[in-house]
């Protein structure tokens, strides 16, 4: 299965008890439809909880805000709370990662966005 989503916060490497480390993430899917009989459309945001057992070095690019392309196996989860809810989540297994674009850049006032270069005065070129 394939999922394309944004990560929505920094990928975090977990060790577990027999010395294997694991990355985990979670993505946000969106999705947009128009009800029937309406004229407004509507925004579905579902989100997955990741993870990836190959190598941990992958996680400092793992970065909220990346978009993503992911190929695993997906289950789903189901408890019930302290307080006796019921709650569930989906969970994906992570066999393959691709990187599409990246993410938007933090404008700081100690990095502001660089300024427009200013243009030399032209050379005559002889063509």
């Amino acid at each position: 299965m394939e999922l394309t989503g944004r990560i929505t916060a920094d990928a975090k490497v977990h060790s577990i008890k027999d010395g294997r480390k694991v990355v985990r993430f979670s993505i946000a899917l969106n999705d947009r439809y128009k009800p029937k009989g309406s004229e407004e459309w509507k925004q579905l945001t579902t989100y997955v909880n990741c993870s990836w057992w190959q190598r941990e070095t992958l996680a400092p690019f793992l970065s909220k805000g990346a978009l993503v392309e992911l190929a695993g196996r997906i289950s789903v989860s189901a408890w019930k709370n302290a307080a006796g809810e019921a709650k569930g989540s989906l969970d994906f297994f992570v066999s393959s990662v691709k990187f599409h674009g990246g993410r938007a850049e933090k404008k700081t006032a100690a990095n502001p966005a660089a300024a427009p270069a200013e243009c030399e005065a032209a050379i005559d070129l002889p063509f």
